[in-house]
C-alpha cells in the first residue's frame, strides 16, 4: 500500500545510561531532503543516521530531532601528577627549614596546588555509541512508517473512488458521443432540405458530412487511453513501492485526456460531463502531491 510523505514518530530509550529521544517527522517535498539534529558531542554520528533515514524513506522533507541525556554515563578517572606532587612537597620542606619549623606536609595540602589531581574523560567507544543513537532512530522510524502507511491508507480510498467517479463519467461520455453523431446527421438533413426547398437530398451526401463530423468529435482513443491510465494507477495503489513520481507524471495523462475530450465535444451533456471529469482530475492530483 502506498504511503503518505506526511508523517511523525518518536521513540525513546535508555542505553548504556544514556537517555536518547528522537522524533521523526515530515512534509511533502519533490525529493528527499533530510535535516539531522544532533547535540554538538554527537555529530560523529550523523552519516549513519542519514544512512538509515535513506533506506526508509524516499522522498520528502524530513527532520530528524535527538535529545541525548549522557549524565548518567560519564565516567571520569583522576590521576596524581606524582612527579608534580614530589616537587611540591620538597618546596614545602625546603620552606620550612628556612623558616626553621618542622615541616607537616598533608595530602590535602598537596591536593590543593594547582594540576597535582588531574580528571580526565574516559574514552568512549564511538562505533558502540553511533549504533544506540541509529538502534533508537529505527525504532522512531519504524513509528513514523506505520503512521505513513495509515495514512497513505486514506489516500488510497480517496484516489480509488475518484477513480470509480472518473469511470463512471467515461463510461457517460462513451454512451452518449455516437448519439451526437445521429443528431447531427438529422440536423444536418433538416438544414440541407431547407436551404434547397426540396426533399430530394442526396443521402450519400448526408453520410459524407456525418462522416467527417464523426472522425472531428470522436473520442473513442482518448477513453481508451485514458481507462488504461486509471487502470495503472489502481496497480500503483497497491504498490508497496513509492508511487508518488508515476502517479504524478500519469495523472497529467488522464488530465491530457480529459481535456482533449472537453476539447472535441460539441454537445452541452458531454461538455458537463467533461467539466466534471476535469475537477475529479483535479483532485487527485491534489492528493497525489501526498504520495511518496
Amino acid at each position: 500500500m502506498i504511503k503518505s510523505m506526511t508523517g511523525y514518530g518518536r521513540a525513546r530509550k535508555t542505553l548504556e545510561n544514556r537517555d536518547i529521544t528522537v522524533e521523526v517527522r515530515s512534509v511533502n517535498n519533490r525529493y528527499l531532503d533530510c535535516t539531522v539534529k544532533l547535540p554538538r558531542a554527537y555529530v560523529f554520528a550523523e552519516d549513519a543516521v542519514r544512512k538509515h533515514v535513506q533506506q526508509a524513506v524516499s522522498r520528502g522533507k524530513v527532520d530528524i530531532l535527538f535529545s541525548i541525556d549522557s549524565t548518567g554515563a560519564d565516567t571520569a578517572k583522576v590521576t596524581v601528577d606524582r612527579g608534580l606532587a614530589e616537587s611540591y612537597a620538597a618546596a614545602l620542606r625546603e620552606l620550612s627549614e628556612l623558616c626553621g619549623t618542622e615541616a607537616k606536609i598533608y595530602p590535602e595540602t598537596l591536593a590543593r596546588f594547582p594540576d597535582v589531581l588531574n580528571v580526565t574523560k574516559a574514552e568512549e567507544d564511538l562505533d558502540a555509541l553511533g549504533a544506540d543513537i541509529c538502534l533508537v532512530l529505527d525504532e522512531a522510524l519504524s513509528a513514523y512508517n506505520t503512521m505513513r502507511a495509515l495514512e497513505g491508507e486514506k489516500l488510497a480510498a480517496d484516489i480509488g473512488g475518484r477513480l470509480d467517479a472518473i469511470e463512471d463519467l467515461t463510461k457517460r461520455v462513451e454512451e452518449r458521443s455516437p448519439e451526437t453523431v445521429a443528431e447531427y446527421r438529422r440536423k444536418l438533413t433538416a438544414r440541407m432540405e431547407e436551404v434547397l426547398q426540396s426533399a430530394s437530398i442526396d443521402p450519400q451526401r448526408i453520410l459524407t458530412e456525418a462522416a467527417i463530423y464523426s472522425d472531428k468529435v470522436a473520442v473513442d482513443e482518448e477513453t481508451v487511453r485514458l481507462r488504461s491510465h486509471l487502470s495503472q494507477l489502481r496497480e500503483m495503489l497497491r504498490s508497496d513501492e513509492p508511487m508518488g513520481r508515476k502517479m504524478d507524471f500519469l495523472i497529467q495523462e488522464v488530465n491530457r485526456e480529459s481535456n482533449t475530450i472537453g476539447s472535441k465535444c460539441c454537445d452541452v451533456s458531454i461538455a458537463q460531463v467533461a467539466v466534471d471529469l476535469k475537477a475529479e482530475v483535479e483532485k487527485i492530483r491534489e492528493q497525489v502531491q501526498n504520495v511518496e
